[in-house]
């Protein structure tokens, strides 16, 4: 059996050298059959067969499977997609398509930018600036009195340009946890000092005992103050 296949080979590879090309094991009808290690099997459809090559990498459409038995071209799901990781996974767009997170769009979607070959999130002139200062550090619009706070800081754009470009440069901001201080000045404590906080808790236990500070109203006949 295996003196007639490599007879097989042989022949076919003398009679139609280009169709075995690079290959384990061919026939004269399907070309290739089996590749070496490193190579990929393309089959492609010839009217009602499919004709086999071995390749060093996969033509445009397709991706390269690896598998313990042998290696082939797989096409890519999308017929708009020219090269791709996976199936799903487009990697490079046809003419007229932009590429954006493995699918590829004849517009690109909302909230994203085409850029040469890809639709981009963000502005497309964020290349041109810097980012600012990261704001003080707070929790709850206190800056001490926890442990972990967070802080912000905004991209701003350096390039100028017309109205129009600014609109599609929205502000680009981002944000971090840090450290706080645990303990606050008693004037930056929120309810502020003990002895206010005991104060206000003393006014919504007993109401009519709260201080006045400003000139009582006149009395009445009765000699009582009217809190209003």
């Amino acid at each position: 059996m295996t003196s007639g296949l490599c007879y097989l080979i042989r022949l076919s590879t003398k009679d139609n050298p280009q169709d075995c090309k690079n290959c384990l094991e061919c026939s004269r009808e399907n070309g290739c059959l089996r590749c070496p290690e490193k190579l990929f099997l393309f089959l492609q459809r010839q009217g009602m067969t499919h004709h086999g090559s071995c390749l060093h990498s996969c033509p445009a459409g397709h991706f390269g499977m690896r598998g313990k038995d042998m290696n082939r071209c797989m096409k890519c799901k999308a017929p708009e997609c020219e090269r791709c990781f996976s199936k799903d996974f487009c990697t490079k767009c046809k003419g007229g398509f932009q590429l954006f997170k493995g699918k590829c769009f004849s517009s690109c979607p909302e909230g994203t930018f085409p850029h040469l070959t890809d639709c981009i999130e963000g502005c497309l002139f964020s290349p041109f600036g810097f980012w600012g200062e990261w704001s003080p550090c707070q929790h709850n619009g206190l800056s001490c009195g926890a442990r972990w706070g967070h802080q912000t800081r905004t991209w701003v754009l350096t390039l100028k340009g017309p109205e129009e470009l600014s609109s599609l440069c929205r502000p680009s901001e981002e944000s971090r946890r840090c450290r706080m201080k645990k303990r606050c000045p008693k004037d930056k404590r929120k309810g502020g000092t003990r002895a206010e906080r005991k104060r206000a808790q003393t006014h919504l236990k007993h109401p009519s005992n709260r201080t006045v500070t400003e000139p009582p109203p006149a009395s009445h006949s009765h000699g009582e103050i009217e809190h209003t």
